[in-house]
């Protein structure tokens, strides 16, 4: 049996938020209050940037019932960023300060929520605290619309914004088609590299509601094949739906959205702010077809989007967050949680937990996989829709007050 370590925690979260990452930070907050090993939790505000600055928030100061609302409150609760550490080795200020207020609050558990690049903060973090021998215990809390963390059958956060393309794009549908005159749509989904999220446009039209064309990042993209096929769908039907990822490239590797605006900006990662490819794809296919073209951007709306949130993802993401405070309590460090899919008895999806070692997870991109895109290049087929239709299931159980959601109001205690 692990040594008892006791000590405070602090939870942090980082990265672009979700519909559900509140879920996990509440699994992580009420599991560490109630735990008879954490002295006291704290949460960091803008995630690592406020363990920097000195800037925690007292978790144990919270009215119990608005900390239970964070299970159906969007966005971060504590605050986000997006702040890159250097490497130790190169530059060992950021870790020196982040120790001495490990020290200052006796912090001996650190829980960062957040996906990719938090994963290599968290990471980085771990190994610091080991090389220099203080007693500390590191989970990472996975979190991505995007479902491109390593190693975990998906993450949280990705079924809810999955329903919410599939149940937009299946609205979207009936209001093009209100005219007796066509029109071409082209809907832009988030998905840098990886196109989960557009893929679950797919969804919709297996309902038969969806887009006729769905194009993901995991090919390149063919500008006058798109073009083609585009126009041939159009004149055949006289409308035409078509779901990009923001991400699409040319076989150069050139971004689609840089045709109609230039290079893209990146961010402390190096990430390129991604943007205003349907208004390109929009003008494009306008001036080559004559016909009427809108181009909608779904952007924040795809992850922010609590009132249309899977259950499933309510209830698997505060697991998460429950699990890593559990197995750091155990004596388990340097991992983060991940889900294994598992059947129950009767065949039905079941999520199981498995725990993967920082280090191989922290900058490890999941891709969908090549042959669950058509050979054309522009669908997905049926192995995506077996693999998401479980994850979405399930209403959220919000409260109202006057026919609009309440979400949490946190006081956010300064500590001292």
């Amino acid at each position: 049996m692990s040594e008892v370590l006791k000590g405070a925690c602090i939870i942090g979260q980082s990265g672009g938020p979700t519909s559900v990452i509140n879920a996990s930070a509440y699994g992580v907050i009420r599991t560490a209050l109630d735990s008879d090993i954490i002295t006291k939790v704290y949460g960091a505000a803008h995630g690592i940037r406020g363990v920097l600055d000195d800037a925690l928030y007292d978790m144990g100061q919270e009215d119990p019932g608005e900390l239970e609302l964070l299970l159906h409150t969007p966005s971060s609760a504590l605050g986000s960023c997006r702040y890159k550490l250097k490497d130790s080795e190169a530059d060992e200020t950021d870790y020196r300060r982040i120790l001495e207020i490990f020290k200052k609050y006796d912090v001996r558990y650190f829980f960062y929520n957040g996906g990719n690049d938090s994963m290599d903060t968290c990471n980085k973090i771990s190994k610091y605290m080991q090389k220099v021998g203080y007693a500390c215990r590191i989970m990472g809390v996975p979190k991505t619309i995007d479902n491109d963390l390593w190693g975990t059958d998906h993450c949280p956060g990705y079924a809810s914004a999955a329903k919410y393309i599939a149940t937009s794009c299946m609205e979207l549908y009936h209001d093009a088609r209100v005219y007796d005159t066509g029109m071409i749509c082209v809907l832009e989904i988030m998905g840098r590299h990886a196109g989960w999220l557009t893929a679950a446009s797919a969804i919709a039209s297996y309902y038969g509601q969806g887009p006729d064309l769905i194009y993901l990042p995991e090919r390149d993209f063919d500008m006058d094949r798109f073009i083609n096929d585009v126009y041939a769908l159009y004149k055949k039907n006289g409308n035409c739906i078509v779901a990009v990822s923001e991400g699409i490239h040319d076989a150069s590797g050139r971004l689609i959205a840089e045709y109609g605006a230039g290079d893209a900006k990146t961010d402390a990662f190096g990430h390129k702010q991604l943007g205003g490819l349907a208004a390109t794809l929009a003008s494009i296919v306008k001036e080559k077809t004559g016909a009427k073209v809108r181009g909608i951007e779904f952007s924040l709306l795809q992850r922010c989007a609590a009132h249309c949130a899977s259950q499933t993802d309510v209830n698997e993401s505060f697991l998460a967050g429950k699990t890593a405070v559990e197995c750091a309590v155990s004596g388990i460090t340097d991992k983060m949680v991940g889900f294994e899919r598992q059947k129950d008895e009767s065949g039905k999806y079941r999520c199981g937990i498995k725990l993967m070692d920082l280090a191989d997870v922290a900058n490890a991109e999941k891709k969908v996989p090549l042959e669950w895109i058509n050979a054309e290049s522009n669908n997905v087929g049926a192995a995506y829709i077996d693999y998401a239709l479980p994850l979405i299931q399930g209403q959220p159980e919000m409260v109202y007050e006057n026919g609009l959601p309440r979400f949490a109001k946190l006081k956010k205690v300064k500590a001292k």
